[in-house]
C-alpha cells in the first residue's frame, strides 16, 4: 500500500491495514471478510490518548480547555480533512452500491476511517508508531492553529475572570531601532507580577507574558 510507504510503515500484519479500508458495504457483498469498525472503536481512544498527552505536558492550561482543544482537532469535521490530506479515500473497499453514491468521498465513511488507520497501526506498530503519524497530522494542526491554541492571554484573562481578580498589562521597556524594535511586558494581577515577556511587537511581549503566567501555574 502506498500510503504505508508515505508514513515509511513496514507492516507486521498487512491485513490489518487492509480491514481499516473496509467499508460494512463491501463486507455485505464479499463473505468472510471483516469492516474497520472495530479498528475504529480502538483508533478512537487511542487518538483520544495520545492528543490528551501532548497537551498536557506541553501546554499548561487548564482541563477545560485542553477538552475543547482536542474536541475542536478529533471532531468528525477535522478527521475527515486529515483523511482527505493523506488521500485515504483512494484505498477504501467499497459495495457497489456505496460506490455509486460517492462513499470515498463522505465525511462520515472517511472520518471513521482515519481513526480505524490509527487503530490498525497502533495494533500493527505500537504506540510509538502510532504517535508519529498522529503527530504529523493532527497535532501539526494543532500547532498551526494559533486562534484555539496559542491565544494565552484569552486562557489568562478567563482564569483570572473566573476567580474575579483585576489583570494588567504593564509595558516596562521598550528598545531597539525603529525597524527591529523589542518590548518588554509584565503581566500583573492583583499587582503582583505573574508573569514577563519579550516580543518584537507588544501583543507579542503580552502573548508570552501571559504564557509565562501560565506555565509557571500561577495560582491566579
Amino acid at each position: 500500500m502506498k500510503i504505508l510507504d508515505k508514513y515509511r510503515i513496514k507492516a507486521n500484519n498487512i491485513n490489518l491495514f487492509e480491514t481499516a479500508f473496509t467499508h460494512t458495504s463491501y463486507c455485505n457483498e464479499n463473505k468472510g471478510t471483516e469492516s474497520y469498525e472495530r479498528l475504529e472503536f480502538l483508533g478512537d481512544k487511542v487518538l483520544d490518548f495520545i492528543v490528551s498527552e501532548y497537551l498536557y505536558k506541553n501546554e499548561h492550561i487548564e482541563e477545560g480547555e485542553m477538552t475543547k482543544i482536542r474536541a475542536a482537532h478529533v471532531c468528525e469535521d477535522a478527521l475527515y480533512e486529515y483523511s482527505l490530506n493523506c488521500n485515504f479515500g483512494e484505498y477504501l473497499k467499497l459495495g457497489k452500491g456505496e460506490e455509486i453514491t460517492g462513499g470515498r468521498c463522505k465525511k462520515a465513511i472517511l472520518a471513521d476511517v482515519f481513526e480505524a488507520f490509527v487503530g490498525a497501526l497502533y495494533i500493527d506498530q505500537g504506540i510509538e508508531k502510532a504517535k508519529e503519524f498522529v503527530y504529523s497530522t493532527v497535532i501539526d494542526s494543532i500547532k498551526k492553529n494559533e486562534e484555539i491554541f496559542n491565544d494565552y492571554k484569552s486562557l489568562l484573562q478567563e482564569l483570572v475572570q473566573t476567580n474575579k481578580k483585576s489583570l494588567e498589562y504593564i509595558l516596562v521597556k521598550e528598545s531597539g531601532p525603529s525597524h527591529n524594535k523589542e518590548f518588554e511586558v509584565n503581566v500583573v494581577v492583583e499587582n503582583i507580577i505573574y508573569g514577563k515577556g519579550i516580543g518584537k511587537t507588544k501583543k507579542e511581549a503580552e502573548q508570552m507574558a501571559a504564557k509565562d503566567a501560565l506555565n509557571k501555574r500561577a495560582n491566579v
